[in-house]
């Protein structure tokens, strides 16, 4: 079993969103031992992110948090009014 079926990352999502290692690795310019390397260590190269995004749907929020950290903006009706 191909090692993305293993894992529930970020990248993994993408990888079978894309159909296969290859597929994936066509979609950034890369070949499948590249993209299973990056599997391995589960890091995607920051270059790729908006591009696998587009082409996958996984956010690049989850992609790569530490690039792209998810909004944490309070919702206005939350807030309390100050006196």
């Amino acid at each position: 079993m191909a090692i993305e079926h293993d894992s529930n990352s970020a990248l993994a999502q993408a990888v079978r969103a894309a159909g296969s290692q290859s597929a994936f690795g066509r979609l950034v310019g890369k070949r499948q031992s590249t993209v299973r390397q990056w599997l391995m260590t589960d890091r995607l190269p920051a270059e790729h992110v908006l591009a696998i995004e587009a082409a996958t749907g996984v956010p690049k929020e989850e992609l790569r948090p530490d690039i792209y950290p998810a909004e944490n903006v309070p919702n206005p009706t939350d807030l309390e009014p100050t006196r």
